[in-house]
């Protein structure tokens, strides 16, 4: 691991060592902030330990504070440890709000089965995925899942993530927050907490050894009392198809890739079977170049340069998927 300032905070982390806030100022200054959302922040929260939701919250109050002195660490810790306690909800609301977990691996393995029980639950109610359009794009048939567009930088600074988020203090509503960035995990208020369930998925079941999706699951069953909530997807129908459907996305995180030749080999097998093979681009730049100079090596290989919706729709159609990237790992399952 690298000497940095964002490093060392995350070796005090992960060792329970206490930090210095003149370390925390220094990790929020490496690259405008960008380090310490990379380096720091993703790997508490990719851990999925219990122990590590104290310590990210800890951090991040002061991270806030530090950044927008007007609000208080100890205010914001209080109103954490208040809201990530699960308690049943009651109320028959108007209109419902699910915030977006932003990636979209995480909405379809995670905030789809929030969706799906927010329809079951509240039949009546108009029921709002809170995001990017592209992630509510995997929902789009469904007419229930309406879209309330908020978007979020997620390679800003500190104080451009920070500068806005969701204010959804409207009447008769209830939010539903299964850990959105949006709400930088619950410590950000979007809306009065008699309102708002907050899904810590970082330490529901302790030390359980089920799924994301199962415990999500538990968490619907002991909030709304649903129990055949599922994850979904219900992208629009598109224009493009495959047997086989192929991502080399690593969603930022080049540690995911196989070192070459491997992704050259894999298509040349694929494209053995004789059936047709379409492959993502991707989002620009080195990984589009790389789709683009493997499809000229690899006869028989399609590629796709377009919205990721229309390509969930052909994965959800495909007889095979392979990908390094969990989006549409959760997509094909």
């Amino acid at each position: 691991m690298a000497n940095t300032s964002a490093a060392k905070l995350l070796r005090c982390c992960l060792d329970g060592e206490p930090w210095t806030d003149a370390l925390l100022r220094d990790a929020l200054n490496e690259e405008g902030g960008r380090a310490f959302f990379r380096i720091v922040v993703e790997r508490l929260g990719d851990l999925f330990e219990p122990r590590l939701c104290d310590e990210y919250a800890r951090l991040f109050a002061r991270a806030i504070e530090i950044a927008k002195p007007g609000m208080k660490a100890a205010g914001l810790l209080r109103r954490y440890d208040s809201i990530r306690r699960p308690r049943r909800c009651a109320s028959e609301p108007e209109n419902v709000f699910v915030l977006s977990r932003v990636t979209l691996g995480a909405d379809v393995a995670v905030t789809s089965v929030v969706l799906d029980a927010a329809k079951k639950r509240f039949p009546k109610a108009k029921i709002y995925l809170v995001g990017p359009r592209k992630n509510w794009e995997l929902f789009a048939k469904d007419p229930r899942i309406l879209h309330h567009a908020f978007a979020y930088p997620r390679h800003g600074s500190i104080p451009e993530r920070l500068s806005t988020w969701p204010d959804l203090r409207l009447p008769n509503s209830i939010v539903i927050d299964p850990d959105s960035r949006l709400s930088q995990l619950g410590l950000l208020p979007v809306c009065d907490e008699d309102a708002y369930y907050f899904f810590e998925s970082r330490s529901y079941g302790g030390s359980s050894d089920a799924t994301l999706v199962e415990l999500t699951k538990q968490w619907v069953r002991e909030t709304f009392e649903l129990d055949d909530s599922r994850a979904w997807v219900a992208p629009a129908p598109g224009t493009i198809d495959a047997d086989i459907t192929v991502s080399f996305g690593v969603g930022d995180n080049a540690e995911k890739r196989i070192d070459d030749p491997f992704e050259e080999e894999l298509l040349r097998a694929l494209a053995r079977q004789g059936a047709s093979v379409l492959i993502d681009e991707g989002a620009g730049g080195e990984e589009t170049d790389r789709v683009r100079k493997l499809c000229a090596r690899v006869p028989g290989v399609r590629a796709w340069n377009g919205a990721y919706a229309p390509f969930a729709y052909a994965i959800s159609r495909a007889k095979f998927y392979a990908g390094y990237d969990s989006a549409g790992q959760h997509v094909a399952a």
